[in-house]
């Protein structure tokens, strides 16, 4: 697997944490951008990562701005993208369980470097349940 991550200026310390995280772990991934704490426009560091993760089937993407919530409104707009905003361990877990989402969203300015670190690695652990339910629901929902 292979994780695409970025950021605008509100989440690039959150970012550059995580990076290292992935580098201890042996995790692969992209940075793409932002590169420093300068001001930047959120749409254009989701559109990266969505084109990305919508290409590669067995990659995952990573989204941090000041809250997270731009991003993940900006990302569920790409075509047969699911994103998820997550602030817990357990909405990683669920994200990826009941949703099969392919990109987690967070904020920059409202997650500590510890919880993010804990819910990128679920997220990255956990697998789709597969189970019919939940199958029939993202169909609805992609739809």
């Amino acid at each position: 697997m292979h994780v695409y991550i970025g950021s605008d200026h509100g989440g690039f310390q959150l970012k550059e944490s995580l990076k290292e995280v992935m580098k201890s772990s042996g995790t692969a991934f992209t940075d793409l951008g932002c590169f420093s704490e300068e001001s930047c426009d959120y749409p254009d560091i989701a559109r990266e990562v969505c084109e990305k993760v919508s290409r590669d089937a067995d990659s995952k993407g990573v989204l941090i701005c000041g809250t997270g919530i731009g991003m993940s409104i900006t990302a569920n707009k790409y075509p047969g993208i699911r994103a998820a905003m997550c602030t817990s361990e357990y909405m990683a877990q669920m994200a990826r369980e009941h949703n099969d989402a392919h990109i987690i969203c967070m904020g920059g300015r409202i997650t500590d470097n510890e919880m993010a670190s804990k819910m990128l690695n679920v997220f990255l652990k956990t697998k789709f349940s597969g189970e019919e339910r939940h199958k029939k629901r993202i169909e609805k929902m992609m739809k």
